[in-house]
């Protein structure tokens, strides 16, 4: 049996962060439990591994002022450490009359979240971007690209030199408030927690389970949204992270690069019953389709299939977005247990910030 303070529960980008901001509050003893058997295999590892500037949400959501907090303090994090990155920019592209008013829908939460932008006309947008299509577009310079492994080894590291242990290869079992503190079941052994914090990803509904929530009520429910990636396998005259304009169920199918300069397309968006990473060749298509719409140079034949992510949503197909729930449940009976749910993107850009917010709630 082991006695400590705090328990984090997911080592992926999210519970990294919180667990590196709580050790910062210094004395207490912190263990990260993870079921795999490496840091940040799921959510964290396939995405678009860019770096958010948080104009797309209202400015009293916690995706907004989470992301524009965690936007500085992620560049802050990253400038001394060996992780590659960059401040590349990110430009919105509009196509027509209906996507341009948008567009100035866009613009104006980005006001409004204090997130730096600039509208580019049509020529604007051909200098900056001549093999992109568009009658204008919105300009966010504090957009950038991060490797994402290199990134959370730096969380893991700093992490370890601040005390925190981590416990891999320890899967959850069960979960008891006995009034005192928790009992945290795993296939190991029994940890006893003073407090403990939920940021299991795509698990997180079930760990909130098994401490007795009903998730259903509380508006916990969680729905897997699968992702794809294309990559484009000829070189292209693309500088910045290229968006079209966002729908209701995701911000469309981006083109953004790594770090070698090579480019990718994606995500695409539908709902799944199972977690399975693999990549429907024939979804090339789609990709195109939409691609080509803001790429008119692209041809079929430029995609591969690249990866696959799936994203913890709270929303169901046809409902509205819904925010991060980052949520201490003592209304529930159940002090200092934190349970955040829901947190896909930006949910990279906003790590540092959500730690910071979640450490703030500590006892």
């Amino acid at each position: 049996m082991t006695k400590v303070d705090i328990a984090v529960i997911g080592a992926g980008a999210v519970g990294l962060s919180v667990a590196l901001k709580a050790a910062e509050r210094k004395g207490l003893t912190i263990v990260v439990l993870e079921k795999n058997h490496r840091f940040g295999q799921e959510i964290s590892s396939r995405n678009s591994e860019v770096i958010h500037s948080g104009f797309y949400y209202s400015p009293e959501m916690l995706k907004s002022r989470l992301c524009v907090r965690g936007n500085p303090m992620l560049y802050e994090f990253l400038a001394p450490r060996p992780v590659s990155h960059g401040k590349i920019g990110k430009i919105l592209s509009a196509l027509d009359q209906k996507e341009e008013a948008e567009l100035d829908r866009l613009y104006e939460n980005a006001l409004a979240n204090q997130v730096s932008v600039r509208r580019l006309t049509k020529k604007q947008l051909e200098e900056m971007e001549p093999e992109i299509a568009g009658i204008s577009g919105l300009y966010f310079p504090e957009s950038g690209i991060i490797n994402a492994h290199e990134y959370m080894q730096a969380l893991y590291y700093e992490g370890q030199a601040a005390g925190v242990v981590y416990l891999f290869g320890t899967a959850v079992k069960a979960a008891i408030y006995n009034g005192l503190d928790y009992e945290i079941v795993t296939g190991q052994e029994t940890i006893h927690a003073q407090q403990v914090i939920n940021c299991a990803g795509l698990g997180a509904e079930e760990i909130a389970g098994m401490i007795g929530i009903d998730t259903e009520k509380q508006g916990y429910r969680l729905h897997p949204c699968k992702g794809e990636y294309f990559k484009v396998r000829r070189k292209l005259n693309i500088q910045h992270l290229i968006y079209s304009v966002p729908t209701v169920r995701s911000l469309g199918i981006h083109l953004s690069m790594d770090q070698g300069g090579g480019l990718r397309l994606g995500p695409n968006a539908f709902y799944v019953d199972e977690l399975n990473y693999d990549v429907d060749e024939s979804h090339a298509e789609e990709f195109f389709r939409a691609a080509s719409r803001y790429i008119p140079a692209l041809h079929e034949t430029d995609l591969l299939p690249d990866f696959a992510g799936i994203r913890p949503k709270l929303q169901a197909p046809g409902e509205p977005m819904k925010d991060f729930i980052i949520q201490e449940e003592g209304r529930l009976g159940l002090p200092g247990w934190i349970n955040l749910i829901g947190i896909e993107s930006p949910g990279l850009t906003a790590s540092l910030a959500i730690g910071e917010y979640v450490a703030a709630m500590l006892g």
